[in-house]
């Protein structure tokens, strides 16, 4: 059982395709497949089972992953502690982040962070907006609140109706989720933060969306909103489409989190710090449609938030 075979576990299990992992790892993906095998061999039971193009894992492969995570999470946090002991500017971070922010936010903070600290190496994992946890990131930037977790709101995005260039809706000025009701809605899955947004806005109003589409990504429902196949409620991004405001603040918030039970490590102190300096601005030069917060407020323990989060 060797730490490579458990990366290569850990990283299937989080959604990864041996594909994937084989082109990240520059490793043949028959040398992955039988290392994962062996792996379940050595354990006694299989850890995962196959769906589609990807492996998912058994309820003993569940339990075993959380201890693979903290023991990995260990091992990494030893070898980075020894390399940042001579010099703290060529550690690692592990930036996790939602993907509708991979598109904008987080290229300009990267890029203006590695200017400065040319050494330091940046690993970065998409959460593709799910509320589910990637492998304990250093930091995490997202719009949810976890529980044990610091967290720093950075800017404030507003939620516009999203609407085919030509829909009545198109005409007027003034919208109300009562206006959406019967109108059919491409929606974010079930899993994703966006989509507690809107089932939170209909709820409030005492309604329920029609949901006719799910999608996985920002790109796709504003494709499906331009072809005609319904509206939606999301963040302003660019598309042959047509934005609405609602009545009222309707936004989701941006974060930075780390955990509240560890120390960071020096790199993860450096790039914590540059965000929290510089999101505002980056933020700014990236996109036209963000609010800023009115300060930045004190560095405060989380809670489970709300979903407009």
């Amino acid at each position: 059982m060797d730490v490579a075979t458990l990366r290569w576990f850990q990283l299937v299990a989080d959604g990864a395709t041996v594909t994937e992992v084989s082109d990240l790892e520059l490793t043949s993906q028959p040398t992955i497949s039988r290392a994962l095998t062996r792996l379940s061999d050595e354990v006694g039971t299989p850890l995962l089972h196959r769906e589609g193009r990807l492996l998912r894992l058994t309820r003993a492969g569940a339990a075993f992953k959380r201890h693979v995570d903290a023991m990995l999470h260990h091992l990494d946090d030893g070898l980075a502690a020894v390399a940042q002991l001579t010099d703290p500017e060529r550690g690692t971070v592990v930036l996790a982040y939602q993907a509708s922010l991979g598109s904008w936010l987080v290229p300009q903070l990267v890029a203006a962070f590695r200017e400065q600290h040319p050494e330091v190496r940046l690993e970065l994992r998409s959460l593709r907006d799910k509320t589910t946890a990637a492998s304990d990131p250093d930091l995490e930037l997202s719009t949810r609140q976890l529980p044990g977790r610091q967290w720093r709101v950075l800017l404030r995005e507003p939620i516009k109706v999203v609407l085919p260039t030509d829909h009545p809706l198109t005409r007027q000025q003034d919208i109300t989720v009562a206006d959406l009701a019967e109108e059919p809605l491409v929606a974010m899955r079930a899993s994703s933060q966006l989509r507690l947004a809107t089932d939170a806005l209909f709820t409030t109003a005492g309604l329920r969306p029609r949901i006719s589409y799910e999608v996985d990504d920002l790109p796709s429902l504003y494709g499906y909103v331009a072809a005609g196949l319904g509206i939606a409620l999301a963040p302003e991004r660019p598309g042959e489409v047509v934005l609405r405001d609602l009545p009222g603040r309707v936004f989701r918030d941006i974060g930075l989190s780390w955990s509240g039970e560890r120390q960071l490590l020096p790199a993860a102190e450096l790039f914590r710090d540059h965000v929290l300096r510089n999101a505002q601005h980056v933020g700014s030069r990236a996109t036209t449609h963000g609010e800023f917060p009115p300060g930045p407020g004190p560095i405060s323990s989380t809670r489970p938030g709300d979903p407009n989060t």
